[in-house]
């Protein structure tokens, strides 16, 4: 790939899936940098011709192994951290989707170091940042219409 992620002359897009149990979300600890070793939702920049759809499934398989049914658009986070002369280091604007866990058990691969669901009641302990505490709060509300319709989804 030739883009640059550090020190980018332009945002780089990045694609997160934010995928739900009825009581966890999935995620991934990092195996690069930005943020390495941290905990996160999966996700990866997009690539040249891809929808941000298909990107995002793209990176979730990538990432987990998993796949996911109907996908809906949870946030857009702009994401930019300067090094300490001021200049930008990393620039990405973060478009997130959610989904419901269809089944299957998630397999770190590719840049994961890691994957798992984690309970909703335990999330607080996971060195993830505050927007995805924020994002799976916006997942959870978009997606619970759904736990009409599924049996075991708990609305919120």
């Amino acid at each position: 790939m030739s883009d640059i992620r550090e020190y980018p002359v332009r945002p780089i897009v990045g694609l997160g899936m934010i995928v739900l149990k009825p009581d966890a979300v999935l995620l991934v600890q990092r195996g690069k940098q930005p943020n390495l070793g941290l905990w996160s939702l999966p996700g990866g920049a997009q690539e040249l011709g891809e929808t941000c759809e298909h990107g995002a499934r793209r990176e979730l398989a990538e990432e987990t192994g998993l796949h996911v049914g109907e996908l809906r658009l949870a946030a857009c986070i702009d994401s930019i951290r300067h090094d300490d002369s001021g200049r930008v280091q990393y620039h990405y604007t973060i478009i997130d989707y959610c989904a419901r866990w269809q089944g299957g058990d998630p397999i770190a691969g590719c840049d994961a170091m890691a994957a798992r669901f984690v309970a909703f009641t335990e999330l607080h302990t996971y060195a993830v940042t505050p927007a995805v505490h924020d994002v799976v709060a916006t997942a959870r509300r978009l997606l619970a219409p759904l736990a009409e319709k599924a049996q075991g989804f708990p609305s919120i």
